[in-house]
């Protein structure tokens, strides 16, 4: 069985929070890459009333994240598949993000590593589901616990100042995933990953050859539609597909989706928390623009009084 990643993102449109980034790893069948199929009796996909059947709610992360309890669905989707039942944030990120990336996160203004969890559901639902989904999960399908790169407002900064490109962070960001991934899957085991087109680019071989310097990238197609290469090397063994909307094509990247929608609102809820207690009535934010507009230009007069400077909240791109 091969593996299958899907690497997929959040945050990237915004002006305020962080960027997410993450990749999912499951193995599955040759003849169901797509994997809806292999797990269909435990997961569905988006449509109709959520948890009709009682099965976990799987799919791109916009489809899910509306309505009554949006937060919830996540946490029981990726929570119910994985088998977590975590108690913190901080408990979560670190087990997901490398030492660099958690330690940029705590310097954030607004983390509060002690934010409960889960939010929008309760443990004991989550313990539920771990003992229905987890271990009635298909024989021989297994995942690998996610990695993810989360990128807050000053380390974005800092790095688009250098690049004066703020799609250079995307760029570095899937090497280190897939950097990961090298060293987490099983060497010589095949592997498909797949990833939704990165700011409309076609090519993709110069990335591929930083995070994988030892193996030989082949493209089999550059274009609008698809981009398409064979990794080959002593310990590498496998193919990456950059595609629009893969998120709505794959169980794995529609998880990396959900993953990285998740914790970006999680992370968000903080951040207005934190403007809240130091600006009374301010309303939330998404931190997208328009709305982000409005929000900065209400704070801004605060920043100084919290020793805070406007890149430490803003995106400069």
């Amino acid at each position: 069985m091969p593996w299958v990643v899907g690497i997929d993102e959040a945050g990237y449109g915004p002006n305020l929070g962080p960027l997410l980034q993450a990749a999912v790893a499951i193995n599955l069948p040759t003849d169901d890459l797509a994997g809806w199929e292999t797990l269909r009796p435990v997961v569905r996909r988006h449509g109709g009333r959520w948890g009709r059947d009682g099965r976990l709610v799987i799919d791109d992360s916009k489809k899910i994240y509306h309505g009554e309890h949006a937060l919830g669905k996540l946490e029981r989707g990726l929570f119910g598949l994985f088998g977590w039942v975590p108690q913190s944030f901080a408990a979560l990120t670190t087990s997901l993000l490398p030492a660099w990336c958690a330690d940029e996160l705590q310097r954030e203004h607004w983390y509060a590593g002690e934010c409960n969890l889960p939010q929008d559901t309760t443990a004991n639902q989550l313990r539920h589901d771990r003992e229905q989904y987890l271990f009635s999960r298909p024989n021989g399908v297994s995942l690998l616990t996610p990695y993810v790169i989360l990128t807050p407002t000053p380390w974005f900064n800092r790095c688009v100042d250098v690049t004066q490109n703020k799609s250079q962070l995307l760029s570095s960001g899937l090497a280190e995933l897939l950097q990961w991934l090298w060293g987490a899957l099983p060497a010589g085991e095949f592997f498909m990953i797949y990833c939704d087109k990165q700011g409309g680019r076609k090519f993709y071989g110069e990335i591929l050859r930083s995070a994988a310097p030892h193996a030989e990238v082949l493209p089999e197609l550059e274009a609008d539609h698809e981009s398409r290469y064979r990794i080959a090397g002593p310990t590498l063994n496998g193919a990456v597909t950059f595609r629009p909307r893969s998120d709505s094509e794959s169980v794995a990247v529609a998880l990396a989706s959900m993953l990285c929608k998740y914790l970006r609102e999680l992370c968000m809820m903080q951040f207005n928390q934190f403007w809240v207690k130091h600006h009374p009535g301010i309303a939330p934010t998404a931190g997208y623009p328009l709305d982000a507009h409005r929000f900065f230009a209400e704070i801004a007069g605060t920043l100084p009084r919290l020793q805070l400077t406007p890149a430490d909240v803003w995106r400069i791109k």
